[in-house]
This record gives C-alpha cells, sequence and structure tokens, in this order.
C-alpha cells in the first residue's frame, strides 16, 4: 500500500501522543472499532516508539510515525512497526533518510516554494502545517492551481467541525486532527467516547 493509498483510507487521521504506555493498545482498538483505521503515533513523547511497537499488533490498524525530525528517527520507527512517517518541515537530512529507511514520507510544508521543493525532491504527498495558520481550506485552493498534482494531509487547529470544508477540496486526501483522542478521555480509559468520536470522523 502506497502513502497516497493510505491517505485516502485514512480521511481523518488522527494525531496521537501517548503519555502512557499502558493506554496504547485499548486506544488503538476503540479507534479501529470506530471506523478510523491510519493512525499517527507521535514522537513528543518517549513513549512514542513502544506504542508504535504495541499498537501494530492491533488487528486492522495501519500505524504511522509522527514527528519526525531527526535523521536516525526513520529506521527506528521502521523496525518499530511503522509503514509511513510524517514530519513537520523537510530538511535534505531527511530526505535522505526517508530513501534510506524505504518508510514513506509524509513532510510538513507551508508555503509555495516549499511544496515544490518538495516535490523536486520526490513527494508528492504533502502535509500542509500547521494547516489554520498557513492559511487553512484558501491556501489549498491558492495552492491548487499552480500546483494541481500534489495532495494534501491538513493538519494543525482541525476540527470535526471544520474538516468537512478540507475533505471538500480536490488536493486534500486526508486530514490529521487530534481531536479524537481527548487527553481526558484517555487518562480516564473512557474508550467508548473515543469510539464514538472516531465514528463521527469516519462519517465524514
Amino acid at each position: 500500500m502506497n502513502l497516497l493509498e493510505i491517505m485516502r483510507l485514512a480521511r481523518v487521521m488522527p494525531v496521537i501522543a501517548i503519555d502512557d504506555p499502558a493506554t496504547a493498545v485499548p486506544l488503538a482498538e476503540a479507534l479501529v472499532a470506530g471506523g478510523i483505521r491510519v493512525l499517527e503515533v507521535t514522537l513528543r513523547t518517549q513513549h512514542g516508539l513502544a506504542a508504535i511497537r504495541a499498537m501494530s499488533a492491533v488487528p486492522g490498524a495501519i500505524i504511522g510515525v509522527g514527528t519526525l525530525t531527526r535523521p536516525e528517527e526513520f529506521a527506528a520507527a521502521r523496525d518499530a512497526g511503522a509503514v509511513f512517517g510524517v514530519s513537520p518541515g523537510l530538511t535534505p537530512s531527511l530526505v535522505a533518510a526517508a530513501k534510506s529507511s524505504g518508510l514513506p514520507l509524509l513532510p510538513g510544508v507551508m508555503t509555495p516554494s516549499e511544496v515544490m521543493a518538495a516535490r523536486e525532491a520526490g513527494f508528492q504527498q504533502l502535509k500542509l502545517f500547521p494547516a489554520m495558520q498557513a492559511g487553512g481550506v484558501g491556501m489549498l485552493n491558492a495552492i491548487g492551481g499552480p500546483l494541481p498534482d500534489v495532495s494534501f494531509c491538513p493538519t494543525g487547529g482541525i476540527s470535526l467541525e471544520t474538516a468537512p470544508a478540507f475533505l471538500a477540496l480536490k488536493n486534500v486526501a486526508c486530514v490529521g486532527g487530534s481531536w479524537l483522542t481527548p487527553r481526558d478521555a484517555i487518562q480516564a480509559g473512557d474508550w467508548a467516547r473515543i469510539t464514538e468520536l472516531a465514528k463521527a470522523a469516519a462519517a465524514l
């Protein structure tokens, strides 16, 4: 499965930060039960790799690694079970790491020049980040004119209410959001609430 196929399968990709490794598997199970299978587990906490390893064993889950900012993280995430990567930006060393690790990368961009640079580096699927601060729907509409061959996953500040406007755009394959995994629900072990949030997102 290539990156664009994964993005189209996702439509809404939860951005997950794991504070307690014990919550990783039940969280993944709750999301999959609600119809959300593509999960981005970030490296924003020290438990990211352990969570990826645990969640990769959940039936139906497709696990990606988020917040890739250093070249050495690519191989470690791939070895933990991640099948794709997401970064907030793109540098020459990250391009090289993505190619050497074989991990498909969804790199972050914010401006037309960054979109063009990423495309020159061989990336056709990009993450607009932070989406709302970068201009949101208006920015994606504008970029779609001169750069129609690029597909986006806007992430950053998107909610259940604003996601449909993004998903209606021709150049948007999916959106990323943290609203599916509220911290208080995870801490309380309220997996039923997370499944309901996933169902609402999957219905978009």
